[in-house]
């Protein structure tokens, strides 16, 4: 494996194609682009969170007791330290935690008595955060997750908390508050009311100059945040599940890379004690449930029934070790169309080893598999970018759509299947597009200069769309993703070719590595 620094491994062509076609690290003008033309500027107080390292929101050392207290003790140190969590160490090491909940919920409520030791109502291995992380993730973790008390680690030292009252101070209407509504909603009618909001925070996203790489990370926070509690309300209206399984995300929210209008595609990863005839009632309910939730909440059923509630894409592990083996080892026309859908998955709820280890023998798979990868290259070049044969805008002929460019299948799209094509030739588990791309230079797969100039042009590319979209919903007009030209400042038609040649080019490349023409 190689360095950032070290593309020898890297053809030469592959690094001069980027060369030729670098003048797209822009970002969309913002008079030319703004959400909502006369309307006064917003902000999402979030976005400062990009910049804030965790440790800037720390306040206080960490506040902990031994694993051999008693819940007395914590709860005695929690009032003198006046925080609402305490942290448990072993021999240095954080083992669990304790917040004022579980004291109410699992010893006052319980009738525990309390010089029982505190590890035994700690939630063992909490979720952490590392030092050098961003705020921004921070958020992310306790708006996917619903948490609320975050332990912050520099390598296996605890160095201290952060909570949602430290990032309310920088994010007051941030994600992580919507997604706090979502989880007190106790129907589908409430989830739809708040679900409705995300176009209008799109637009807000959209005016303070949100970047799209983080536009897409909050939508795609708030689709999981419904998605679970969805999930939450149809376990407890049908009862515990018979069996482990695990909601996976596929496509655009998988990879975080959502907008405000996203339809839905998703699947179930189901243990393999299964049985159809005793379980599949209950999956069966428990699946429609969800995604017939999902379409009120306004992310509407998938056209080509990819979808969890569809038999076929919800099934135990073991055939879905056996899909994706016929897939890979028979990449013909439809397979490849699949992969392109189910290459990118996330497990949004439920037991994540049912997606971790088919996600370790896929990989293991492509990567050793050349025919399978040329096939996958071949697919990735068969939509090329909208220029001319002398390097205009080329825009649709005909149609409903006639005079505009398609963003999504036409601009964005081969980014996401050139990155995709890079992580399964290296093995990469990454799923998010500019990860992918980033993580192709240590693989040998792309030069950094071809690196950085590929998520240059999906940053560009993708806030064009966001900011089309929001245009549209300010507005009152359904977003879609055809963008007229002429709504560009000359400038911007500029970078927009210059985007488009660094894909065409790129396209070129792999097309050569791969020798797609010869087959």
């Amino acid at each position: 494996m190689t360095s950032a620094d070290d593309t020898t491994s890297t053809p030469p062509d592959m690094q001069s194609a980027s060369a030729s076609a670098s003048a797209t690290s822009v970002t969309p003008s913002k008079d030319a682009t703004s959400a909502t033309a006369g309307a006064p500027r917003a902000s999402d107080p979030s976005l400062a969170l990009t910049a804030t390292p965790v440790h800037a929101l720390l306040r206080r050392e960490p506040v902990t007791v031994d694993s051999g207290a008693s819940v007395r003790e914590a709860a005695v140190c929690m009032r003198a330290a006046r925080v609402s969590s305490v942290l448990i160490v072993e021999a240095g090491r954080l083992v669990g935690i304790v917040t004022d909940r579980d004291l109410r919920d699992r010893v006052v409520a319980a009738g525990l008595d309390i010089d029982s030791p505190v590890i035994g109502i700690a939630t063992a291995k909490p979720l952490t955060v590392d030092v050098r992380t961003t705020g921004f993730d921070a958020l992310l973790l306790m708006a996917r997750r619903n948490v609320h008390h975050v332990p912050v680690m520099d390598g296996e030292k605890v160095v201290g908390m952060i909570t949602a009252t430290d990032v309310n101070r920088h994010a007051s209407t941030s994600a992580v508050f919507m997604a706090g509504e979502i989880y007190r909603q106790d129907d589908v009618e409430g989830l739809k009311r708040i679900s409705a909001r995300v176009r209008e925070l799109q637009c807000n996203l959209a005016a303070a100059d949100a970047t799209a790489y983080a536009t897409g990370q909050i939508i795609s926070a708030i689709t999981d945040a419904l998605t679970t509690r969805l999930i939450q309300l149809a376990e407890a209206r049908l009862g515990p599940p018979p069996v482990a399984y695990a909601w996976v995300a596929a496509g655009s929210q998988a990879r975080s890379e959502q907008t405000a209008r996203s339809d839905q595609d998703n699947c179930m990863v189901l243990a393999d004690d299964y049985d159809a005839a005793v379980h599949g009632e209950y999956f069966d309910t428990f699946s429609r449930e969800v995604c017939t939730g999902l379409d009120a909440c306004g992310y509407i059923f998938c056209p080509g029934e990819m979808m969890a509630m569809t038999d076929t894409w919800r099934q135990p592990q073991a055939q879905w070790k056996r899909y994706f083996h016929k897939w890979i080892n028979t990449p013909e026309p439809k397979a490849l169309m699949l992969t392109s859908v189910f290459f990118d998955l996330r497990r949004i709820y439920g037991d994540a080893a049912l997606l971790d280890d088919l996600r370790s023998e896929t990989l293991a798979s492509t990567r050793a598999n050349g025919i399978f990868l040329a096939h996958l290259a071949r697919n990735a070049l068969d939509r090329k970018p909208p220029l001319t044969l002398f390097g205009g805008l080329n825009t649709a002929r005909s149609g409903p759509n006639r005079g505009t460019i398609d963003l999504k299948l036409l601009a964005i799209a081969p980014i996401v299947d050139l990155a995709r094509v890079f992580a399964l030739a290296s093995g990469q588990s990454a799923v998010n597009t500019r990860h992918r791309l980033e993580m192709a230079v240590h693989g040998g797969e792309l030069s950094e200069k071809g690196s950085h100039d590929l998520r240059d042009a999906q940053e560009f590319l993708s806030a064009l769309r966001i900011q089309h979209q929001a245009r549209q919903m300010a507005a009152g007009q359904t977003p879609d993703n055809f963008l007229v030209p002429e709504e560009l400042s000359h400038f911007e038609r500029t970078q927009l070719k210059n985007a488009f040649k660094v894909v065409s080019e790129m396209q070129d490349v792999v097309g050569q590595r791969y020798q797609v023409g010869s087959f």
